[in-house]
């Protein structure tokens, strides 16, 4: 996919995810200048927006700068910003989120983390020369956003995107999102712990699992490529859905030393007209915050 220049990306973007909550100043769609903290899952939606607003005042950010903002979770048409995962954000409940921001911060849009990625990727990363595109974020959790003709797809209650949430036969018990045996109770880096707990390594977090298969276990080789198969899976279901030609991979298990050569083996037992491409993504933990940047330009320009 084309569609506009990266150099006309001028403003401010942030990015709050699960972990952390990060502010940036671009100009020319290059990230000039970036400030980064931690995400207080407990935290107040109203703190939530003091924080971004912190580190934006920090940057000179001014109340009519153009702003994006991504957030973990879902934005629904109205501007209200619900938590989809019950471990990671626990108090957002259709908090009016872009309501506060044009109140305390200055006016913005936004959207899921993962649909800003995606849309990044597709204009300016892996997904650049897509028809129907995919970015999936294999990470804590499974995320992702869906481009299609150009177009980022996006749903009134802003569960669009969410396809961690799809079931799948590798996956047993429930995930964040009150859904049982989904891609993100099998594929995810809580579930990848979990799977090491039950199976007698209770110390062993996703980069230790990781760590361990590398060195030879056949115990942590299990796990990791129960990850990949699941998320192999999910790729098959959704070009069945979209005809996807290219899907790109981030995240820091998805990205992480072999795990794309597992799923591209894992893909390869699909039939031939349900394996698109698969790449990296391209942009890093830049695309949240240039897709937001742009997702906001675009709104402001129709």
């Amino acid at each position: 996919m084309t569609g506009g220049d990266r150099r006309d990306l001028d403003g401010f973007a942030v990015d709050l995810g699960g972990t952390k909550l990060a502010a940036a100043r671009i100009a020319r769609g290059i990230v000039v200048e970036r400030l980064q903290a931690p995400t207080d899952g407990a935290a107040r939606p109203e703190t939530q927006v003091a924080a971004i607003g912190g580190l934006l005042d920090r940057l000179g950010h001014d109340p009519g700068a153009h702003l994006g903002v991504a957030v973990a979770g879902r934005i629904d048409d109205a501007g209200r910003w619900h938590a989809v995962n019950s471990g990671t954000l626990r108090t957002i409940v259709g908090f009016p989120l872009a309501e506060a921001l044009r109140r305390d911060v200055g006016p913005a849009t936004c959207l899921n983390d993962a649909s800003a990625a995606a849309l990044a990727e597709a204009r300016f990363g892996a997904g650049r020369d897509s028809a129907s595109f995919a970015y999936l974020t294999v990470s804590t959790g499974i995320g992702g956003g869906l481009v299609v003709g150009g177009r980022l797809i996006e749903s009134a209650n802003g569960l669009a995107g969410h396809v961690g949430f799809v079931s799948s036969r590798r996956a047993e018990g429930p995930c964040g999102s009150g859904r049982t045996a989904t891609v993100e109770a099998v594929a995810g880096g809580r579930a990848i712990a979990a799977a090491a707990l039950r199976d007698g390594h209770p110390a062993a977090d996703a980069r230790a699992v990781f760590d361990a298969a590398a060195a030879g276990a056949d115990w942590a080789d299990r796990i990791v490529a129960r990850s990949a198969e699941a998320v192999a899976l999910l790729i098959g279901d959704l070009t069945t859905i979209l005809g996807l030609d290219t899907v790109a991979i981030g995240g820091s298990i998805g990205l992480a030393p072999g795990y794309l050569d597992r799923l591209a083996s894992a893909l390869a037992r699909e039939p031939a007209l349900f394996r698109p491409r698969i790449a990296a993504a391209e942009l890093g933990h830049d695309a949240p915050l240039i897709g937001a940047l742009a997702a906001h330009l675009d709104r402001s320009i129709r």
